[in-house]
């Protein structure tokens, strides 16, 4: 009967190395991270969602919005584009509705 292997141990150089690596990776990390949580990076990409939301909703009404690179083909992109539009469509309503009553009360006296 033949004694277990034992595994081989790694080098100091390999150690070390790898150490390194690891140090390099999880700098990486903390790095995008740091970048992600920032305020300015989340109000650029609020920024930049909501242009793209209103350039969605703008082909939505022109009938672009089914094209193989349109917004149709990401899910999240098509629904904030209906929110945008629903959103408007809101605040129309409301502003007709307030600009209708002011009519309405100056019309009686």
């Amino acid at each position: 009967m033949s004694a277990p292997a034992t595994p081989p141990t790694p080098s100091t150089g390999e150690l070390h190395a790898e150490v390194v690596r690891t140090r390099a990776d999880l700098a990486a990390a903390i790095d995008e991270l740091t970048t992600r949580l920032s305020p300015g990076y989340q109000a650029s990409r609020i920024a930049h969602d909501a242009k793209q939301a209103a350039s969605d909703a703008g082909a939505m009404v022109s009938g672009s919005f089914g094209n193989k690179n349109g917004p149709a083909q990401d899910a999240r992109r098509a629904r904030n584009a209906k929110i945008l539009i629903g959103a408007t469509l809101g605040l129309v309503a409301l502003g007709t509705a307030v600009a209708v009553t002011a009519v309405l009360r100056r019309a009686r006296g």
